[in-house]
């Protein structure tokens, strides 16, 4: 979980709206950060997204890194830890998990800024996720390949506790009912939203629109089901 800096993704801190926003992997986050971006104000952090996309505009968020909390919670890696406090200019980073943004923010900010992501039902992603690769590799990319890769778009450690059991956000946006919940969460903001994010990033990689009960057999379905086994259980998501 490195910062992996050429993935499309990153978090949000609105001070304006008093929200923080948790990227997750292939649930139009892109979009719905594209969106809130142009809402922020000056004083907003907003983190780098590569590809860059039109009318995203990073700020703020550069800086520096207290070292202390996340010594205090990996206590056998006080060096490395230390090390990249002192050398990493990006006090906020791409696909940031919300515990880290946690040690990183003061304490009454997370406690009373609204923390908010989105989630997928896994089969539905993993399908999405694979069309993507398959597209950018060309279109020679099987499925079985995919699957036999290992690489899969989990997201639940992004809004867990360290023991991925826990959930500490305030909300969890389900993918398949997006527009309507994310309009209560940015009417509770007070974001202005008319019902579209006026944008749909990365959506054209899938040409094949069959439902995924569809596409996957047994083995393969147990594949995404072991994979995804804790954000199975935390959702209650059924194939």
């Amino acid at each position: 979980m490195g910062r992996a800096t050429g993935y499309c993704g990153k978090m949000i801190l609105s001070h304006k709206y008093k929200f923080i926003f948790i990227k997750t992997a292939k649930t139009a986050g892109t979009s719905i950060e594209v969106f809130l971006s142009k809402h922020c104000g000056s004083q907003d952090i907003v983190t780098p997204i590569a590809p860059l996309v039109e009318g995203h505009q990073p700020r703020n968020y550069e800086g520096f890194i207290n070292p202390v909390p996340e010594i205090l919670q990996r206590p056998g890696k006080i060096l490395s830890t230390l090390q990249h406090a002192l050398t990493s200019r990006d006090k906020f980073y791409n696909h940031m998990p919300a515990r880290e943004i946690k040690n990183r923010v003061p304490a009454d900010v997370w406690n009373s800024y609204f923390k908010f992501c989105a989630e997928r039902n896994p089969w539905d992603k993993v399908l999405s996720h694979y069309h993507m690769h398959a597209a950018r590799e060309g279109g020679s990319l099987s499925l079985n390949e995919y699957l036999a890769r290992g690489r899969f778009p989990t997201n639940y450690f992004r809004y867990t506790d360290r023991s991925g059991t826990k959930i500490i956000v305030d909300r969890i946006l389900r993918y398949e009912n997006l527009v309507a919940e994310l309009s209560e969460v940015f009417s509770q903001l007070k974001i202005p939203f008319d019902g579209t994010l006026g944008v749909t990033a990365k959506s054209g990689y899938r040409s094949d629109r069959r439902p995924y009960q569809e596409v996957f057999n047994d083995e393969q379905r147990k594949i995404v089901e072991k994979a995804f086994a804790k954000e199975i259980e935390l959702h209650g998501y059924r194939f």
